[in-house]
């Protein structure tokens, strides 16, 4: 299963941040630490923001910071903030002979997203944390970020 680019970026945001929990951090500073082009990423912390998972600061010493202890944000409401997983309500093929039923493949597929939901709910942002000052809780990769938004990792 792939999640949107989007999805990707504000959860590495999310955890870029709760990694520092003291300061507050500009976009520049969060896309060079997570990774991410400060151009998208200024659009993925804005929506943040206006979810309230976020509190943007003015000025001087000014950035982002989390709005709420990690323990109390979960993997699921970065997700839904952004883009949001979908269950699947209708055939996708339009077929009217399925009316409200789904047929067992779909039913399968809305299972899937219910489990994937599920795990999301459960996982708090504070589990996606490093625990050692040796090993950073982001995939290491190059330490600038990309020019341009790349494929979903894996």
């Amino acid at each position: 299963m792939k999640f949107s680019q989007t999805a990707e970026y504000a959860l590495r945001a999310i955890v870029w941040l709760a990694n520092h929990p003291d300061t507050a951090m500009t976009t520049a500073q969060v896309a060079t630490g997570a990774q991410i082009p400060s151009g998208y990423l200024s659009k993925v912390l804005k929506t943040l923001a206006q979810h309230d998972l976020l509190v943007p600061r003015r000025g001087r010493g000014g950035g982002f910071t989390l709005a709420r202890p990690p323990e109390e944000i979960s993997a699921l409401d970065v997700i839904n903030a952004v883009d949001p997983l979908e269950p699947i309500h209708h055939c996708p093929l339009g077929y009217a002979s399925h009316g409200s039923e789904l047929c067992p493949l779909h039913r399968c597929l809305n299972e899937v997203v219910a489990l994937v939901e599920q795990v999301f709910r459960g996982t708090a942002i504070s589990e996606l944390l490093s625990t050692s000052p040796d090993c950073s809780s982001l995939c290491q990769g190059s330490q600038a970020p990309p020019s341009e938004p790349g494929p979903p990792m894996p």
